[in-house]
């Protein structure tokens, strides 16, 4: 059984608690030492049965001295990359909850969260410290690279890719052989038809961009 610390004490990372505790129920595999979190006034407080143990610092102290396995629990690319430069020590483990449905020829990068309800058909790659939050579809041929967030409910359709540190909002929709732009946010409901630039937003039906980001 792997000693797992959950980097993160907000409101996914009680949902990836959750996903933990679903994949125990199957086969137990981890034991869930706590949270990781750098906001000084929960230290020390319990979340839905687990404490949160300390901040970055203390995890970067216990894990010179023991094999610590972690996950990534927040959702914003920038953030992602701080932890994982940060903690150079923690072994990144990859979560995907036991309802997923996903064929032999997918590729997942470490960190990477998958929860309850995806199904993720033939040849897609998937990179370090993704998420796919609940009930998505992903069609042959994506790729999702590194430090991407999709919201519950979105489809992507075959030959999509999602370039590094986009964000996908709440049921958005991507015809085939699109691409997402780097550090892109899609609005939730919106329906991707053509290209969409980097770092940018885009809402509606058409998405189109609305503003552009540093």
């Amino acid at each position: 059984m792997k000693d797992l610390i959950i980097v993160g004490a907000g409101g996914f990372g009680r949902e990836v608690a959750w996903l933990i505790e679903n994949i125990n129920e199957k086969e137990n595999q981890y034991n869930i030492m706590g949270y990781v979190d750098d906001n000084k006034d929960i230290i020390g407080k319990t979340i839905n049965g687990y404490k949160v143990i300390g901040d970055s610092d203390y995890l970067i102290e216990i894990s010179k001295k023991n094999e610590i396995y972690g996950v990534i629990s927040v959702q914003n690319a920038r953030v992602k990359k701080i932890f994982e430069k940060k903690l150079i020590d923690i072994h990144w483990e990859t979560l995907i909850h036991p309802s997923v449905i996903m064929a032999a020829t997918v590729e997942i990068g470490m960190g990477s969260i998958i929860t309850a309800g995806n199904i993720i058909t033939t040849n897609v790659f998937i990179g370090k410290h993704c998420l796919l939050n609940l009930s998505c579809t992903v069609g042959h041929d994506c790729i999702l690279e590194d430090y991407v967030s999709v919201m519950p409910g979105c489809n992507l359709s075959g030959f999509t890719k999602l370039k590094e540190g986009c964000w996908i909002g709440t049921g958005v929709k991507v015809i085939p052989s699109k691409e997402i732009g780097r550090n892109s946010i899609i609005g939730a409901g919106s329906i991707v038809i053509k290209n969409i630039p980097d770092n940018c937003t885009a809402v509606g039906n058409p998405a189109k961009p609305i503003k552009f980001n540093e």
